[in-house]
C-alpha cells in the first residue's frame, strides 16, 4: 500500500496510490493511516481519486483509520470515484464521513473556514 501525504497549514492530505483497498492491503493501510494521524495536525484529508475499488474489507479499513484519530482530530475524504462513492452512499457511510469533491476545494475550504 503506497501512501504519500503533504501538510499545508492545518491539514494533512494523504494520497492513496493504489487503484484499490480491499482484503489484500487493508491492514497495511490501517496501519500506515495510523502512523500519519498521530504525527499529523487536526484534520487528515484522505484522497481518493486513485481508488477504484472498495470492498467492505477496504471500507473497514477507512472506518478503523476514522476510529484511530486522536481526539479533536477529524478525517475527511476528498476525490471519490462512482464506484467507492456508490460504497459510501450503500453503507450509508456517506453520512459519518464529510466528503469532498476534490481535494482543491476541501483544502480552499478548510483554508476559507479558518
Amino acid at each position: 500500500m503506497k501512501l504519500t501525504h503533504q501538510d499545508f497549514d492545518d491539514v494533512r492530505v494523504v494520497c492513496v496510490g493504489e487503484n484499490r483497498i480491499d482484503a489484500a492491503c487493508a491492514i497495511q493501510f490501517k496501519d500506515e493511516m495510523r502512523a500519519l494521524s498521530d504525527s499529523g495536525p487536526a484534520r487528515i484529508l484522505l484522497d481518493l481519486q486513485n481508488v477504484e475499488f472498495l470492498d467492505s474489507s477496504g471500507l473497514g479499513a477507512v472506518v478503523a483509520a476514522l476510529k484511530a484519530v486522536r481526539h479533536g482530530q477529524r478525517l475527511e475524504l476528498a476525490a471519490l470515484h462512482p464506484t467507492v462513492q456508490r460504497v459510501f452512499h450503500l453503507t450509508r457511510m456517506d453520512t459519518v464521513f464529510t466528503i469532498h469533491t476534490s481535494v482543491a476545494t476541501a483544502v480552499d475550504g478548510i483554508a476559507n473556514a479558518s
